[in-house]
């Protein structure tokens, strides 16, 4: 009979990712008490992934207490981990409840007789410095390691010295004169001397000590002028100089005089110097130092040192990015002939910095509204395009082309006539048949005509949004008014779409990134006009080309975030039925009916009969359309519908709140205006009745004369009322969204005051003011989005004025809101970027104190007594962007405690809820505090003294995010307790006896 091996331990671990806390510690502390000494390694290492995965200060201590205990007895392969450990949950160690009881049992190693073990425990109590920064029995300890004569135990205490001196003032002072007498004894070692240089460089806590340690280190240099000395000794004064800021011009004109050394090494090393302090404090260089640089620069191009003429073009490319330096780059003429210079050399690395330097340059004049200098804009024009075309051929020059293309971009965000040429430049070699580019340099041409598009749409060269039931023909000009002529991407479009075309028929399988794209590029153009039906091949070609399910899907996405309904219904529609998966198909069906839904708002037909007769040469007006009121029945049921599947979609792990929340709201909001309509329908069928008129005298209300049609107005304007506070709750929720989404969510709260303002201003003797319009749409979809709104608001000016200043409901008066509602049913939706992607996403994790012993089960609490409730919580974070969109500072906490027990009739009346706010800030990603909730439901018996009745409370938490803006997000998570008080033993006792007559 074959033996059945059991799993290792690190499988039996991987297999419990889903249980509790308690059940993962427990599996770890079986491996720690295991006997082979691979398993106690590999149950340390793993301790990491627990802190993340379960960040509370309960486990954390017992946890850390735990592995202390361990490196006490261990070996040092165990005690080696546990450093591990340390050091890799620095953010963690806060969280140690009983810090004495931790050091104590890593201190005590200190006394072994073990070097190498005296070594680990240095190391550990330098990883846990940002806890025990003051312990002064572990400065000692390192004090007298560091006259150690093992070479060991003195590395780790120097490597400890260098974390406690960045967390405590104290070592840091202390320590400097010992730090400094090893440095300068000749008894100390070379090596050791290099080691304990950086120590130095966190000596800043105090003006005094940092002026010693400056002036310690500027003596050293003439006394070790060996290279290794020199850059060691150098990066502290530069470290030093960046933390205190006051330094910063003496330290610069130091590492200028460096830059004559001989050694190429240190050279590098002063470049590497000077750039961080041109990051940390460009404001503080003086003026002549600038200079000295750049004429360093210009003889540094004679010699043909490309390596350090690239590091020097660096630094005054982070030099750029401040205004002062700026203006004294503007006034020195060897700066231009410094960037005209390199922009003639064949080094690409360098010509794309002098061309970032002369852009940034430029951008400063546009920002300062100062006329740029003539000569910068002649020789970007001179050369910009030249080395665009010799960078294009090369793989290797991705870094560099990417750089030639932003400054193209940030050009044209300053200077439209300068980007109308780029534009067509940038299309000439993306369509040019002839020429065969990289795959990511036509990836970085494609994403670069995206930012040129948006720009381009967010200038006045931005078309007016036209009729999208026109048909233009893409081989021609877009079909727009005058003002739009001057965009060059209106005449570009077709020769993009002609390199998608030829992308799809050639022999070799086109690279779906780059079709994606493109697509999305040419949906942007056309962001507001009709798709022609020779578009519609086109996609359709790339789709049996790609055979990509993704990319179709995200050709779709755009479809939809730029308002081209039809064609992203008939994608969803075949996606639907190539996947398998049942929540992919609730979630593709769902969009698919969206897509239709907005088809018969935009165009008044279905789906499948604008199938049918979608076509360039058979027009759709040709064809009966439906009346708004039929287009709005119909789009709400497909609305309904499709928010029916986005629920069946979501799940616990991936909810959909933001998108069913969406969705919920733009069919309420369609009610709301198929609501008007059928009122203004019934006005024209239904008269008022006969005692209208005396109903209006009775209550003051003249307007009440016209019958139901007031009444019903009214009505409408209260539920688009709610429309508008739900747009705003939803924005309020959204904390992870883009600001393109927020923009969108802001704009949809305008339209619903817009509209709630014109029929108010209708069914209403005095109406509220006119709804304010956004101050800016940032974004192509919400600036489309705001022209809709500002043409809605145009259309109120057709409003019939009364005669008599005698207020009227008439067929005039609702036909304008009639044409309201029409113009907003047909601006086409332009589904926001967060429905479909989230770039960043914030979580908090809430654990409440008490919990009951089971689940479901109410917490007992004695009687006459206060609960004190803690919240302890963990802000987690994951973004996709280099920089996220917005932070959390403070978390708001609210408690409310909800009496669930009926009180007695005879009891007196009293608040059975209780509110309780705090707000509190978290720290290393954790957030704690606590509430003292009083528990009072007592009666007072006939001896005048109160007595507990008892009862049950629930508890509620809700959490609220404060970005560092200051601006509140409903976002955070909700929690719940029940709170059960048994009944005070004593009332019975206290109740008088029964009056007896025998």
């Amino acid at each position: 009979m074959m033996a059945v091996r059991p799993p290792p331990y690190h499988e039996q671990f991987g297999t419990e990712a889903d249980q509790d806390a308690n059940s993962l510690l427990t599996e770890l502390d079986k491996g720690l008490r295991s006997t082979k000494i691979g398993e106690q390694c590999e149950a340390i290492i793993r301790f990491p992934t627990l802190f993340d995965k379960y960040p509370f200060p309960i486990l954390i201590n017992s946890s850390f207490l735990k592995l202390a205990e361990f490196f006490h007895g261990g070996s040092n392969l165990i005690r080696l981990w546990v450093l591990r450990v340390c050091q890799q949950s620095e953010k963690h160690l806060e969280k140690i409840l009983n810090v004495d009881q931790f050091v104590k049992r890593i201190f005590n190693v200190i006394h072994s007789n073990d070097p190498v073990a005296r070594a680990l425990t240095l190391k550990t109590l330098g990883a846990v410095a940002g806890v025990i920064p003051e312990k002064q029995d572990v400065h000692h300890a390192i004090r007298r390691a560091l006259d150690s004569h093992d070479t060991v135990e003195v590395e780790a205490a120097i490597q400890a010295s260098v974390l406690f001196a960045a967390q405590s003032k104290t070592f840091a002072v202390s320590m400097c004169s010992k730090i400094s007498s090893m440095i300068e004894s000749l008894q100390t070692p070379i090596s050791m001397k290099l080691k304990l240089i950086p120590v130095l460089r966190h000596m800043h806590h105090d003006a005094n000590t940092a002026a010693l340690v400056k002036t310690l280190c500027i003596n050293l240099l003439p006394k070790y002028p060996s290279e290794s000395f020199v850059l060691v000794i150098l990066d502290s004064l530069t470290q030093l100089s960046s933390a205190t800021l006051v330094d910063i011009p003496d330290q610069v004109n130091l590492l200028i005089q460096y830059l004559q050394d001989p050694r190429h090494r240190v050279r590098i090393e002063v470049l590497k110097c000077l750039q961080l302090l041109a990051e940390r404090g460009a404001h503080l260089w003086p003026k002549k130092a600038i200079i000295d640089l750049i004429s360093f620069s210009m003889s540094s191009l004679q010699i043909g040192t490309s390596t350090e003429q690239s590091v020097v073009l660096s630094v005054i490319l982070a030099l750029t990015k401040c205004p002062v330096t700026c203006h004294t780059l503007l006034n020195e003429k060897v700066n231009l002939d410094l960037c005209s210079a390199c922009l003639v050399l064949e080094n690409h690395t360098v010509a794309s910095q002098a061309m970032a330097i002369m852009t940034s340059l430029i951008a400063y004049c546009y920002n300062e509204k100062i006329t740029p200098p003539l000569m910068y804009l002649e020789q970007i024009n001179l050369h910009l395009e030249s080395l665009i075309f010799t960078s294009l051929g090369d793989e290797k020059l991705v870094k560099e082309f990417s750089q030639y293309l932003k400054c193209g971009v940030r050009l044209t965000e300053k200077n439209f006539n300068f980007g109308e040429n780029f534009v067509e430049l940038i299309v000439g070699l993306m369509t040019d048949d002839s020429g065969i580019w990289p795959e990511k340099h036509s990836i970085l041409m494609a994403e670069t005509l995206g930012a040129l598009c948006s720009q381009f749409y967010l200038n006045e060269h931005g078309p007016r949004m036209t009729d999208v039931t026109q048909d233009p023909n893409i081989e021609s000009q877009m079909d727009v008014d005058d003002k739009t002529d001057t965009n060059p991407f209106n005449n570009l479009l077709p020769q993009l779409l002609r390199k998608m075309e030829a992308l799809c028929e050639s022999n070799e399988k086109p690279d779906s990134h780059l079709i994606e794209i493109l697509s999305a590029v040419c949906l942007q153009a056309m962001l507001g006009h009709f798709m022609p039906q020779r578009v519609i091949e086109i996609f359709e070609k790339v789709f049996k080309a790609t055979r990509n399910l993704w990319t179709q899907y995200r050709i779709a996405r755009s479809a939809s975030r730029y308002g081209h309904h039809y064609l992203a219904a008939k994608i969803y529609h075949q996606l639907c039925g190539a996947v398998s998966d049942e929540k992919n198909y609730f979630y593709l069906t769902a969009m698919f009916q969206i897509s239709q839904a907005e088809c018969i708002l935009l165009y008044g037909l279905d789906f499948d009969e604008l199938n049918r007769t979608y076509s360039l040469f058979e027009p759709i007006e040709a064809d009966p359309k439906m009346s708004i009121g039929e287009k709005l029945d119909k789009a709400i049921n497909l609305y309904w519908k499709a928010f029916s599947n986005l629920k069946a979609t979501s799940s616990t792990n991936h909810s959909l709140s933001f998108q069913t929340d969406f969705v919920k709201l733009r069919a309420q909001f369609l009610e709301g205006l198929h609501n008007i309509v059928i009122v203004r329908n019934t006005q024209c069928i239904t008269p008022p009745p006969a005692i209208a008129q005396t109903l209006a005298q009775n209550s003051r209300d003249h307007l009440q004369k016209f019958g139901h049609v007031t009444n019903q107005l009214r009505k409408t304007v209260k539920t688009l009322k709610v429309c508008e506070e739900n747009y705003q709750k939803l924005y309020k929720s959204a904390f992870d969204a883009d600001p393109c989404t927020l923009e969108y969510l802001e704009i949809m709260q305008h339209m619903c005051s817009i509209l709630g303002h014109s029929v108010e201003t209708i069914c209403f003797v005095t109406p509220s003011e006119a709804p304010t319009a956004p101050i800016k749409a940032s974004y192509p979809e919400t600036r489309f989005f705001l022209n809709n709104c500002i043409k809605i608001t145009k259309e109120l000016e057709n409003l019939p004025k009364d005669s008599g200043n005698v207020d009227s409901i008439t067929n005039k008066h609702t036909d304008v809101i009639l044409s309201q509602i029409d113009l907003a049913s047909r601006s086409a939706m332009c589904i926001p970027r967060f429905f479909f992607q989230t770039l960043q996403s914030t979580s908090i994790k809430l654990s409440l104190t008490p919990q009951p012993r089971n689940v479901g089960e109410p917490v007992v609490v004695q009687p006459g007594s206060n609960l004190v409730v803690k919240v302890e919580g963990v802000v987690q974070s994951n973004t996709k962007i280099r920089k996220s969109y917005r932070q959390i500072d403070s978390v708001q906490l609210t408690l409310v405690s909800q009496l669930m027990t009926p009180r007695p009739i005879d009891l007196k009346s009293a608040s059975d809820t209780i509110v309780m706010t705090q707000t509190v800030k978290p720290h290393r990603e954790f957030l704690t505090g606590s509430f003292l909730l009083p528990l009072n439901n007592v009666q007072v018996n006939y001896m005048g003294s109160q007595v507990s009745l008892g009862g049950q409370w629930q508890v509620s938490l809700e959490t609220c995010v404060i970005d560092t803006n200051g601006v509140l997000w409903n976002t955070g998570p909700k929690s719940q307790l029940l709170i059960r008080v048994p009944e005070d033993q004593k009332i019975q006792s206290f109740q008088p006896a029964p009056m007896r007559r025998f």
